[in-house]
């Protein structure tokens, strides 16, 4: 019962999870594209009330005429939207979901005993250290390098490293599945966190001083602006970090970090790409296709680094042979019938009798054969022999013999 009840928790976890992150990244991407699409405004009377830039657009069935102060507008609207739930929803709900699989279950889902054997109370203090301290490094390099002349460059080049070394230290300490997760996780948290220590936080001072009638000090939205773009290059790495727990082959290789720098430097080039098409298309000028280029020239390159070489004469004449119920029986009893059994049938799978293993052939299959998403962390260490036996067994027509 426990098993199910932690089932709905993380089916509802994960699924408010994703409803605010769409909310969240929709209004980054819709506000990064409105910045770098405005126009010097034509009407003198919307210059003299202080309006740096405009866009005019049309999408469902209206037209809209969103305008822009260059640092606040001469006096406080009475109705002001703030853009900040989105973001803090997004960190609760991933930190719950966080918390109430990998924490919970750390021993499972945190700890490969064969990456590095230490306990689950350890490898929790660990991950949550990951979180805080890459928004701790991140922030100093912000706070020391922003507003320096080539800042931007020199953040980026210090972020850059930041994800390399984490990236090698989480493939080190932790299960594949969760190394990537937590990197993702640590990038999300340093998202959530600059809305929380710098957008928000600047934005209510200009509120404030233009309640007070004091003069707004611009350095402000500078800050918060330069926070916002960070996060916007952070978002595709972080959707990638995500979802890499459905693909084990992804996570599961000797170079698995260097996997997962290059996914997420894919990411970002082709953010960028999409961000300096913006910029160039309301400029006038030749758009940038280039960063798209190299991200997807990265993601070519993965793809043939992590294709299955060639069989071998040897595994060519294993596969010709027929794989019989025998054989695969044997494989899962001593694989698998430890989490899925008559006591304990993990995802509501048992495989403790012939007739469960042929009607969960599809499901073992696709785990173990396809995605090699089991045995969690390989726990059991089956190995790729065995996991080629199950898929002649299956393809053969699992259920007949």
């Amino acid at each position: 019962m426990e098993a199910y009840l932690l089932d709905w928790v993380n089916l509802l976890l994960r699924w408010a999870h994703v409803v605010v992150a769409i909310a969240w990244i929709g209004a980054s991407f819709y506000f990064v594209f409105l910045d770098n699409n405005l126009t010097r405004p034509e009407d003198p009377a919307l210059r003299e009330k202080g309006v740096d830039g405009e866009l005019w657009a049309v999408h469902g069935g209206g037209f809209y005429h969103p305008q822009k102060y260059l640092v606040a507008p001469a006096r406080m609207p009475e109705h002001l939207h703030w853009f900040y739930w989105e973001s803090y929803a997004t960190w609760l709900t991933g930190f719950a979901l966080f918390t109430s699989l990998y924490l919970y279950n750390a021993g499972t889902y945190l700890v490969d005993k064969s990456v590095h054997d230490w306990s689950p109370a350890a490898a929790i203090a660990a991950s949550l250290g990951f979180l805080l301290f890459c928004w701790l490094i991140y922030d100093a390099i912000c706070r020391v390098f922003g507003q320096w002349k080539h800042g931007d460059l020199i953040v980026g080049a210090g972020v850059l490293a930041v994800v390399v070394i984490a990236s090698w230290l989480a493939c080190q300490l932790f299960a594949g599945r969760a190394a990537f997760l937590l990197v993702g996780a640590m990038l999300a948290t340093t998202m959530s966190a600059n809305v929380f220590f710098w957008i928000i936080p600047g934005q209510r001072t200009v509120v404030a001083q233009l309640k007070a009638g004091q003069p707004v000090d611009k350095i402000h939205g500078w800050r918060a602006k330069q926070r916002s773009v960070h996060n916007t290059y952070f978002t595709l790495p972080v959707l990638v970090a995500m979802m890499s727990n459905h693909y084990g082959w992804l996570y599961m290789g000797k170079q698995n970090w260097l996997v997962l720098v290059l996914l997420m430097l894919a990411g970002a080039l082709i953010r960028h790409s999409f961000v300096a098409r913006h910029k160039a298309l309301v400029q006038g000028r030749r758009v940038p296709w280039e960063h798209a280029v190299i991200g997807v020239a990265v993601l070519l390159g993965l793809a043939i680094w992590l294709a299955p070489p060639p069989p071998t004469a040897a595994e060519r004449l294993s596969a010709a042979r027929p794989a019989s119920f025998a054989e695969v029986n044997a494989v899962i009893e001593q694989r698998c019938v430890l989490c899925h059994n008559a006591g304990l049938a993990n995802k509501n799978v048992a495989l403790h009798q012939p007739e469960l293993i042929k009607q969960h052939a599809l499901a073992v299959y696709q785990q173990v054969a396809v995605l090699k998403l089991m045995p969690m962390n390989n726990a059991t260490q089956i190995t790729d022999d065995e996991r080629a036996l199950i898929k002649r067994w299956f393809e053969a027509g699992a259920a007949l013999n």
